[in-house]
């Protein structure tokens, strides 16, 4: 039956290899199934509720892209997208938990349409490569932005906005603890070294007595305060649109780049990059992300770590089905995780943020008309506390310096055209 459902001997595995593939995937990105809730909670969710909903997410996902799509890729609800959630979208912007999952539902449609439609193509190939990196990068800064503050390593200041905060406070010193085991793990190949570092810090935090334990294993919590929460009707307005963009266009990349990445080490696309049922995983990431707004969390998308199960050994959908049924176990772990204090995953968060300003590397830093769109969305995307206004301001900036620059040939019609939208929101809407 697993050889008929997945073509193990195919792709050339097996099953304890699929096995040991997923049980490595969900351990480098288990590290969400606690950072996940610890974000959206701050806006009022449910912790308890939200936790469930993360790994129900991710086990709907993971189990639609391994029986489905036949990919040993894992999804789960994205980092970046989460803090866009919490802190622009309810914070900054002021609309409700209720009203972001509404635009998290609709991004999800739009991106299960487009897929559908095979309009995917076209948006990517649309998009300058420059823009992508930027991005990415822009997100990344914002991350280590709000892990630093997590961790009051940054706190608020009146004469000059933030400083550094009191480097003798416990949650201060844990929170660089957890930080620099990570990238000592990882530097030495350890699997899960995210996942470590959040149960060891909390380990001390309570030997110490700065959390109170409050038990490993019991019933999963209910799911009542988050379920079918979404609201529709708000997320209509007008002001919601340059947020369910900014949902559908992190998740539209993010999600294209994780699965080509991890097809290519599976050595699943072919000799001309065409990747097989490649629509079937983006329906799969998308169906997710649908699921994900109506149980209770924000946007599910493809994980990068995806290619450490690969690495380990997975080829087919089965990692992904390993992966997808360790969350639905995860769910019964719901008082360690209310214990896990926001100074334990900010190192996380920071290490995360590491990981995606890798990308800064490709870009063409001898080229100016290149470099500066790229600083534009690396530093107003944290300065602004907002993923879309950094998106935004970096379209904006790209068609002015490239117009400015005389390279006209680098200007496609969609960028124009989206350049133009996003100065008609900010003149019109703020």
């Amino acid at each position: 039956m697993l050889e008929k459902l997945f073509s193990i001997k195919a792709n050339g595995s097996s099953v304890k290899s699929e096995v040991i593939g997923g049980l490595t995937t969900f351990l480098t990105m288990a590290y969400i199934i606690f950072v996940n809730p610890s974000i959206l909670s701050e806006t009022g969710m449910d912790y308890g509720a939200v936790f469930v909903a993360t790994c129900l997410a991710a086990a709907i996902g993971c189990l639609i892209m391994g029986l489905w799509a036949n990919y040993p890729v894992a999804l789960a609800p994205g980092m970046g997208l989460n803090a866009f959630f919490t802190y622009t979208v309810v914070f900054s912007m002021g609309y409700t938990w209720q009203t972001a999952l509404g635009a998290v539902f609709f991004s999800g449609c739009l991106f299960f349409l487009l897929s559908a439609f095979r309009i995917r193509e076209w948006i990517i190939k649309s998009i300058p490569t420059t823009l992508r990196l930027a991005i990415a990068a822009g997100i990344g800064a914002f991350l280590a932005l709000i892990g630093l503050q997590n961790a009051n390593i940054i706190v608020a200041n009146d004469a000059t906005m933030v400083t550094l905060g009191s480097l003798s406070e416990p949650s201060v010193l844990l929170a660089a603890a957890g930080f620099f085991l990570i990238i000592g793990l990882v530097a030495r190949q350890v699997q899960g070294a995210a996942l470590i570092s959040i149960l060891l810090v909390t380990l001390i935090a309570w030997a110490t007595g700065l959390v109170e334990y409050k038990g490993i294993v019991s019933a999963p919590p209910s799911l009542a305060p988050t379920f079918m929460q979404m609201d529709l009707s708000a997320a209509f307005d007008v002001g919601m649109l340059s947020v369910i963009f900014a949902f559908l266009f992190v998740d539209l990349f993010d999600t294209s780049g994780t699965l080509l990445a991890v097809a290519q080490k599976a050595g699943l696309a072919k000799a001309n990059g065409e990747m097989p049922r490649l629509n079937r995983a983006l329906m799969a990431d998308s169906t997710a992300t649908v699921a994900g707004s109506m149980l209770g969390t924000s946007t599910t998308t493809s994980y990068i770590e995806s290619a450490a199960g690969v690495a380990s050994g997975g080829k087919t959908g089965l990692a992904a089905v390993v992966v997808g049924l360790l969350f639905l176990l995860a769910m019964f772990f719901a008082p360690l995780a209310g214990m896990i204090p926001a100074y334990a995953t900010a190192g996380a968060i920071i290490y995360v943020a590491v990981l995606m300003l890798f990308t800064l590397k490709d870009v063409k830093w001898d080229d100016i008309t290149e470099a500066a769109p790229v600083a534009v969305v690396l530093l107003m995307t944290p300065l602004t506390f907002s993923i879309a206004d950094g998106i935004a301001l970096g379209f904006i900036s790209y068609v002015v310096v490239k117009f400015l620059g005389g390279r006209y040939q680098d200007l496609t019609p969609s960028v124009i055209f989206l350049g133009a939208l996003f100065v008609a929101k900010f003149i019109w809407l703020g």
